[in-house]
C-alpha cells in the first residue's frame, strides 16, 4: 500500500515513481556497499570531494568490466575479487573468464585434485 498526499495523481503515475525512487535507492545502496567511503582519508572539504570523485570513478569502471564480461554474480563478489589481484598485473577478462563466471557459468573450473594440500591430514 502506498500513500500519497496529491489525490489528483493517478494510481499507476504513483507506482511508477515509487519504482523510479526503488531504483535509484538501490543504487546508493549499491554505492555504499562497495565504496566504501565510510573511512575518509581527509578531513578538508577539497580533499573528500575527490575521495568521493575517485569513489565513482573506480565504481563506473568496475560497472563497465562488470558488462564487458557479462558478469552475473553480485558487485560485491565482483570487486572482491578484483581486490585480490590488484597488485598483479593480469587481464582482467581473462581473470573472469578462469573463474568460471565471466561468461555466466556458475560452476567451479576446479578440480578435486587441485584441493589437495601434501602433508596435510
Amino acid at each position: 500500500m502506498l500513500l500519497t498526499n496529491d489525490l489528483g495523481w493517478a494510481a499507476s503515475t504513483v507506482t511508477g515513481l515509487y519504482r523510479a525512487r526503488w531504483q535509484v535507492e538501490m543504487f546508493f545502496k549499491q554505492l555504499k556497499q562497495t565504496l566504501k567511503l565510510s573511512d575518509l582519508i581527509s578531513y578538508s572539504a577539497n580533499g573528500i570531494r575527490w575521495q568521493i570523485w575517485m569513489a565513482l570513478l573506480v565504481h563506473m569502471l568496475m560497472r563497465y568490466l562488470a558488462w564487458l564480461s557479462r558478469w552475473t554474480h553480485s558487485h560485491v563478489r565482483l570487486f572482491a575479487t578484483v581486490r585480490g589481484v590488484l597488485w598483479r598485473r593480469v587481464d582482467l577478462l581473462k581473470l573472469l573468464e578462469r573463474y568460471g563466471t565471466g561468461q555466466g557459468s556458475y560452476r567451479s573450473l576446479a578440480t578435486p585434485a587441485q584441493a589437495y594440500l601434501p602433508g596435510v591430514a
